[in-house]
């Protein structure tokens, strides 16, 4: 690995936006062959910063080097040329197209003015082979596993001949067996010379795929050092600006009578005959693999799905909870597993975001009341420490940490009495994840029931009272101190 010329350098990068100074001086430097994690809290400038690689974005000054020599990315397309892919958490991909047809769309393989499907079908079914993996090349990309999706992007930039890989959360939403794989292939681009920014939030990965990482805080880079000359405590003091102690807050709170209780809840072959209890100051966390029904599950009780047997009672009282309306008037918020899609409609502002499910009460005679909205939205922004500019960004412009802020801010206001969060922390950084844990800490102090959902088992350890392991839609155990748990049983019975 040469170090006399990096394969990439950039130096210098400033970008602000209106009200927000994003980038300030960054420094980057990736070398052939190498995987450079690439840290910080959410808003820290990791984004910025690879739109600016990837030419989405134009920066205001700073200078950026390929092979040593100046290389002005002003656009997409002159940044696809320099061989710089980014594959970005949300991925760019058509749904209704192949793999083969997104993978050559923009630069199809063509004679004579025809697009020669025979070749492109054969040359991606060589980058397929070279990635070590088989995926159906004729299904609509809709139809294939993330992790395939992934694989297609992956296939799109080595179709570009790109020599530098940006991955951004890429193991996201992968199971750990598909997380396994992805690792292998980033290693075999590795070994073909390619260097990879891999950004994440799971510092487990950084420690098993990086070579170096780098950390940015409020724009400017703190920190960069060799992955084995660094430690996840160093990296967590770096990325938030203080030491944390514990990452998961104690809580020392009476657990009272029963606020939520399911029973024999069943829908076609995802929830089968699911039973539980939460109880008033609980955390009761639902875990299992990826497909196991826990989302499902949660779903029916907030009246998403309809179910097709089973009983609902909310403090005694039987409950119908036939959609989400009456599941909301009863006292009960979810926070979606997927923010974007279904928690927040980015194209509207925060202020609006924040209104949707408080209209009751913020809107007479319908009309909102824009005033008290605001106000309202002004104490949650401080309570939660939203960074945003004014109330009237739109919610697609920040960070997935604010954008969590802002869900669990319109759910705080209707005073909710059972919250259920699907996986709360899901492509948060630590220190944001800290605040969220210090509020489920706070509104289970003040009686509230909280039934967590996460993938991430330490999470589940640090955080839960109890714990429910599901398997195929079915309860296959449950662990009534998560203290004395550990996460070998859990897998044990997820597997089941």
């Amino acid at each position: 690995m040469t170090r006399a010329a990096p394969l990439l350098e950039m130096r210098g990068i400033v970008k602000s936006f209106p009200g927000v100074q994003a980038l300030r001086g960054v420094d980057l430097r990736l070398h052939t062959g190498e995987v450079l994690a690439l840290l910080g809290e959410n808003g820290a400038g990791k984004s910025t910063l690879i739109k600016v690689l990837g030419g989405a974005y134009r920066a205001d000054a700073g200078t950026i080097a390929i092979d040593g020599h100046a290389t002005p990315l002003h656009s997409p397309p002159l940044s696809r040329a320099a061989g710089v892919a980014v594959i970005y958490q949300e991925f760019n991909l058509v749904p209704g197209l192949t793999a083969v047809e997104n993978i050559f769309l923009g630069q199809e393989v063509t004679r004579a003015g025809f697009i020669t499907q025979k070749r492109e079908r054969a040359r991606a079914a060589a980058l397929f082979q070279r990635l070590g993996v088989e995926i159906n090349l004729d299904a609509p990309c809709r139809l294939l596993t993330t992790a395939h999706q992934q694989l297609v992007e992956i296939a799109k930039a080595l179709a570009c001949d790109a020599r530098i890989i940006v991955m951004d959360e890429p193991s996201a939403a992968l199971t750990s067996h598909e997380v396994a794989q992805l690792f292998e292939i980033i290693r075999d681009l590795q070994r073909q010379g390619m260097g990879i920014i891999y950004i994440s939030h799971r510092l487990d990965e950084v420690f098993t795929i990086a070579d170096r990482v780098t950390i940015l805080r409020d724009g400017q880079n703190v920190g960069e050092s060799p992955r084995a000359q660094i430690n996840r405590h160093q990296i967590i003091e770096r990325m938030v600006g203080r030491e944390l102690k514990d990452e998961f807050p104690p809580r020392h709170v009476q657990i009272g009578a029963p606020r939520l209780e399911v029973s024999g809840l069943r829908r076609g072959h995802s929830v089968r005959d699911v039973s539980f209890t939460v109880r008033r100051g609980e955390i009761l966390a639902l875990t299992g693999l990826v497909g196991a029904g826990r989302t499902e599950t949660v779903r029916l009780i907030f009246g998403a799905d309809p179910r097709e047997a089973g009983e609902i009672r909310i403090d005694g009282r039987i409950c119908a909870l036939r959609s989400p309306q009456a599941a909301i008037a009863a006292g009960i918020g979810l926070l979606t597993e997927d923010r974007k899609l279904q928690g927040l409609v980015l194209g509207h502002s925060v202020r609006e975001n924040f209104g949707l499910p408080n209209l009751t009460w913020l809107a007479r005679r319908g009309f909102v009341r824009l005033r008290q909205e605001r106000t309202h939205f002004a104490r949650s922004i401080n309570q939660l420490k939203i960074k945003v500019p004014h109330q009237e960004e739109r919610a697609g412009h920040l960070s997935g940490g604010n954008q969590q802020k802002v869900v669990l801010a319109k759910w705080l206001a209707r005073d909710c009495d059972i919250l259920i969060f699907d996986e709360p922390t899901r492509g948060i950084d630590v220190g944001a994840k800290y605040e969220i844990y210090l509020l489920m800490n706070e509104l289970v102090a003040a009686g509230k029931a909280i039934i967590m959902i996460s993938s991430e088992l330490p999470e589940v350890l640090g955080m839960a009272d109890r714990i429910l392991v599901l398997h195929e839609g079915r309860v296959t155990g449950e662990f009534s101190d998560a203290r004395t748990t550990s996460q070998e049983q859990i897998m044990a019975l997820a597997v089941a």
